[in-house]
Formats: C-alpha cells, sequence, structure tokens
C-alpha cells in the first residue's frame, strides 16, 4: 500500500517510539498536522513560538535519554527555530527537527515562505537533509534519528518540500542502517587506556575534570566508580553537573569562570589531569597560554576525536564511548597490583583542603535584602536535592550551579554552549512531559524570562506545574557585572525600568503568581509553592541587585586568577 509523504513521516515518528513532537503549524506542514490529527500515538505539543518548541524538544531530550523532536513550518517557522537548534548543537543534545518547505518546482524562486533552510542550519545541525524525493524519505529520516543519536550527539534537521508530504510511495522503515562516510568509534584503544592507567596510579597530584560528555553517554555510574575506587578529586563543568554526586566528599566543585577556588587551583596545579567527556573550553580554563604554564600530563577520553587536543595538547587521547572506556581503565586498575602512593594523595587532598578554606561561596546571611544565593539554597533545601532543575542564562544560572547540590545526571538542564537567553521556561515544560509526576523548577531572571514569556499560555494549556524561580534584580545581572567590573560602572542599557508586574501576568495567564521581598518569607514562600503540585506558581524573588557572582575569572585570564569577594 502506498502512503503520502505526510503519511510516511508519522510512521516513522511512530517506529522511532516518539511520545511528543514539539511544533507549530504553518501552510508548508499542513499535511503533516492533518496526519498528526488522524493518529493518537504521537502525541503534539503546541507552542507559542519556534524557538519554543526546539527549546522543549532539548529539555525534554536532556531529561529522558530520548531524542526530542520538533515541527516547524517553512520560512519564519525555521528561522525562528534556528536559535534552539543552535544550542542543541552547542551542548551536543540529540535533536531531529523536520521543517517544511515550499514546493520543490518553487525552490530558489523567493516563493512565499521560503528560505535556504540547509544554508541556514548548516553551521549549527550535526547534519541536515533536504528531501526532494518521497522516495528517499523514510531512509532519511532513519538517518536522521541515527545521526542524532550516536557518535558525539546533536540536532538533525530534515527540511520537506510541501508536495513531497503529498506524493505517494510504498512506505519502508528500515530496522538498522549503516553509513559508508560514517562510522563513530566506540572502543578505545587498549594501549592507550593501559598509558592512562599507569599515569592515573604514578600521579602525586591527580585531578579528574568531567564534562558533559559523562551525562550525554550515561556514565555517571563509571565515572562515580573510578573517583572512589582512585581516591581522587574531582571536578564537574556547568555541564556535567550531576556526574558525580556533588554531596560526595571526593568532589571540589564546579570549576571555570565561577567554579570553586579549591577547584580552579586543583587543576592548575596537579601534576596528571584526566579530562572525560569535556573540551577544555574558554569558559572551563580561561586563557590557554596560561594554563600550559604548569607542567602536567593530561589524559583525555572523548566520543569526538576533533575535541581531543583542540585547544589544549594532550599527552594520552582515547577516542571512545566513555561508558566502554572508563569501564576497561576501572577493570585495568582493579586488577592491577600497584595504587596510588597514599601519602602523596593524602597531602595533595591536605593542600586541597587548605584552598578550600577561603569559603569562596561565602555571602552575606544578614542581609535585610533577599540574596539569590540564599533562594538556591532554599529551593535545594525543599526539594531535598531531587527537583529537575532548569535555567535561563546569567547570574542566575551561576548561582543555581554553585548552590543546588546536583547528586543525580540529567536533573541540571541548561544552555552553557551557546548560552540563550529564554532555554529555562521551554526547557522545563519538555522535562516536565518527559517526566511526568516529576518536581520541576525553572530559575530564571526577569530578563531573560521574557524572551519566551508567551510560554506561559503553552503551560496552562496542558496543565505544566512547573515552578518558576524569578531572581529579580531589575537588571541584566551578568551584563551590569560586567560592566561593573570591566566598564567603569558604565550600566549601558543594562537596567530594566519597565518590568511587568510579574504576579498579575503570571495571573492572568490563568497561574498562581507571588511576590516576595524579604528574606523571612522565602522558605514559607517555596514551600507553599511546592505544595501547589498541580499548578504552574511564578515566585517573583526580589533581590539585591548589586550581589555578584564570585568567584570569577575575568576574560583572558588564567585559571587562578580568580576575583574574589573578599578582594574588592
Amino acid at each position: 500500500m502506498e502512503l503520502s509523504g505526510a503519511e510516511i513521516i508519522i510512521k516513522c515518528l511512530q517506529a522511532e517510539k516518539v511520545e511528543y513532537v514539539f511544533g507549530y503549524p504553518g501552510g508548508a506542514v499542513l499535511f503533516i498536522y492533518d496526519e498528526l490529527f488522524k493518529q493518537n500515538k504521537v502525541k503534539h505539543v503546541l507552542v507559542r513560538h519556534e524557538q519554543g518548541a526546539t527549546h522543549a524538544a532539548d529539555g525534554y531530550s536532556r531529561s529522558s535519554r530520548k531524542v526530542g523532536v520538533a515541527l516547524v513550518t517553512s520560512g519564519p517557522g525555521v528561522t525562528n527555530a534556528v536559535t534552539g537548534i543552535a544550542t542543541a548543537y552547542m551542548d551536543s543534545i540529540p535533536m531531529v527537527i523536520i521543517s517544511g518547505q515550499v514546493p520543490t518546482h518553487a525552490i530558489g524562486l523567493d516563493a512565499f515562505q521560503e528560505c535556504d533552510a540547509v544554508g541556514i542550519t548548516r553551521p549549527c545541525v550535526k547534519h541536515n537533509f533536504l528531501v526532494k524525493d518521497v522516495r528517499d524519505l523514510a531512509l532519511t529520516i532513519k538517518k536522521a534519528f541515527y545521526l542524532a543519536t550516536t557518535g558525539r550527539p546533536g540536532p538533525v534537521l530534515v527540511d520537506v518540500p510541501k508536495d513531497v508530504t503529498v506524493a505517494k510511495c510504498k512506505f519502508e522503515y528500515p530496522e538498522t542502517i549503516s553509513m559508508r562516510s560514517y562510522n563513530p568509534v566506540v572502543k578505545g584503544h587498549s594501549g592507550q587506556i593501559k598509558k592512562a592507567a599507569q599515569l592515573l596510579i604514578e600521579a602525586k597530584r591527580p585531578m579528574i575534570y568531567a564534562g558533559g560528555g559523562v551525562i550525554l553517554s550515561d556514565a555517571a555510574p563509571q565515572l562515580t566508580k573510578l573517583v572512589r575506587t582512585l581516591g581522587f578529586p574531582c571536578t564537574n563543568t556547568l555541564m556535567g553537573l550531576g556526574g558525580f554526586p556533588a554531596t560526595d566528599k571526593h568532589f571540589v566543585g564546579m570549576l571555570g569562570m565561577h567554579g570553586t577556588y579549591e577547584a580552579n587551583m586543583a587543576m592548575q596545579h596537579c601534576d596528571v589531569l584526566v579530562a572525560i567527556g569535556a573540551r577544555f573550553d574558554d569558559r572551563v580554563i580561561g586563557d590557554p597560554a596560561h594554563f600550559g604554564q604548569m607542567p602536567r600530563k593530561i589524559i583525555h577520553i572523548d566520543i569526538d576525536p576533533s575535541s581531543i587536543s583542540k585547544r589544549v595538547k594532550v599527552d594520552v587521547p582515547i577516542v571512545g564511548h566513555v561508558p566502554d572506556v572508563l569501564d576497561d581503565l576501572i577493570k585495568l586498575i582493579e586488577t592491577g597490583k600497584q595504587r596510588p602512593e597514599p601519602k602523596a594523595l593524602a597531602a595533595w587532598w591536605d593542600q586541597i583542603k587548605l584552598w578550600k578554606t577561603k569559603d569562596c561561596l561565602r555571602y552575606d546571611r544578614k542581609s535585610k535584602i533577599i540574596k539569590p544565593q540564599f533562594v538556591l539554597e532554599k529551593l535545594y533545601e525543599i526539594t531535598k536535592g531531587d527537583a529537575f532543575i532548569t535555567s535561563d542564562v546569567g547570574q542566575h544560572q551561576m548561582w543555581a550551579a554553585q548552590f543546588y547540590k546536583f547528586d543525580k545526571p540529567r536533573r541540571w538542564i541548561n544552555s552553557g554552549g551557546l548560552g540563550t537567553m529564554g532555554f529555562g521556561l521551554p526547557a522545563a515544560m519538555g522535562a516536565q512531559l518527559a517526566n511526568p509526576g516529576a518536581t520541576v523548577a525553572c530559575v530564571t531572571g526577569e530578563a531573560s524570562f521574557q524572551m519566551c514569556i508567551q510560554e506561559l499560555s503553552t503551560c496552562k494549556q496542558y496543565r505544566l506545574p512547573i515552578k518558576v524561580v524569578n531572581l529579580n534584580n531589575r537588571y541584566m545581572g551578568m551584563v551590569r557585572q560586567w560592566q561593573q567590573f570591566f566598564h567603569g560602572n558604565r550600566y549601558s542599557e543594562s537596567y530594566m525600568d519597565a518590568l511587568p508586574d510579574f504576579v498579575k501576568l503570571a495571573e492572568s495567564y490563568g497561574h498562581v503568581g507571588m511576590r516576595i521581598d524579604k528574606p523571612a518569607d522565602v522558605e514559607s514562600a517555596l514551600k507553599e509553592a511546592f505544595k501547589r503540585t498541580d499548578e504552574l506558581v511564578f515566585m517573583d524573588f526580589m533581590t539585591d541587585q548589586t550581589e555578584n557572582v564570585y568567584p570569577m575569572v575575568g576574560g583572558g585570564k588564567g585559571l587562578t586568577e580568580m576575583i574574589l569577594a573578599e578582594e574588592l
């Protein structure tokens, strides 16, 4: 029996066991929407902006180990989606985006709502396709899901002209697929793993540095076992939080631009560093030349060979699937007779504990104005560290990373690589749909939240009981902080002097709004909000306008050149 292209798309999504498609209809995809209407296996979530669709699919994927799927129309539909696609690309999130396109005969003629979706998205996808023949459609979608989920994950776009959704052909969906030009390495090189094991055993000042690749590859159990087997200190990147339990005694905090003093100092002064699913990016190590001043041996484990020695030259590169490589590494260490020297390791821990006495995350706990750090600490206490926390981008994001202790992977959902304001609420929608019944909180700021504020309407339609924690300081907080430190206190366009009444705004969408302006009311407000398990609650916390995120490594500075609160 022959099926139309639109029917084939739905059959492919069903074959891939897709639960939700996040999208917004338009002329080029109406036949696809018609087929969605005729079935009930694949549910559609109607967002209010295509950026919201891609962020929601992203949050769904990050929190569930599944592929996020978005459906957008041609022209402005796909251009609106580009920010969300780029966000997923920078953080290596497996997604499939199906975009409508004008009919094939009209491509290149500046037809109504035409744009070159393949050309526009090429720099920010793992791969993309333009399907010109309905007979290629099923195989192309199979390739899209395969590419999105294997090797280093990422978003894949499939652009489908309207006439292809109408044309018919016999439907066959392949169970497996192989691509001659795409064969990611999975098994790590045994000789390199042996070298790594020996270096770790001989280390006097070791450091384990783990990133988002640990989360994406579900390698948290192996990482935890490695750290505890060796007794080494471990730090996580912003994207890697939850890959190793934050409450474990071996955890020294997040590293990087707003990392802890002890994590950054240990990174700089270690003699053997093992990087796992991380890429030595600029926000993690600062100036590579400064980082390279200290002699150390570096082991780098990653599925993506292009990430190895990209910014920092490494001594033992290991390309492979992180859990498999760590399994082999742990087995070598456990079966070997050698162990790290206890005295040297104890001396190293003593040094780290000395750095820790700086208490670099302290803040004024007696303030009569709400301190944002206090809100995050109370959020952690009340949710018992078991919530899914999404965030937007800025100071609130960094405070959440510093003060909410993530013990489990896939609970911390934020835009790391692209730094996309507006990410938090739609990502929380995706996380809530992926984890029905779970506690989901969106930590945001008044500037970020207004980027995708219309998704409050989506939350109402689908009854998503997200708790929004708005740390409202009436500024674009991180912009203001940089202007204070590096631009002579010239607050150019960072002050928000026309803010809405967020309580009334939330209520106008049919949600619950709260305004909190006293520290004494923070805990009770959070408790009240989380008691309302069936409602979205928007908590507008009026926080200290002058509070900054510390520690801070300025742009172009070295990892140990931190600005601490005590130095100002």
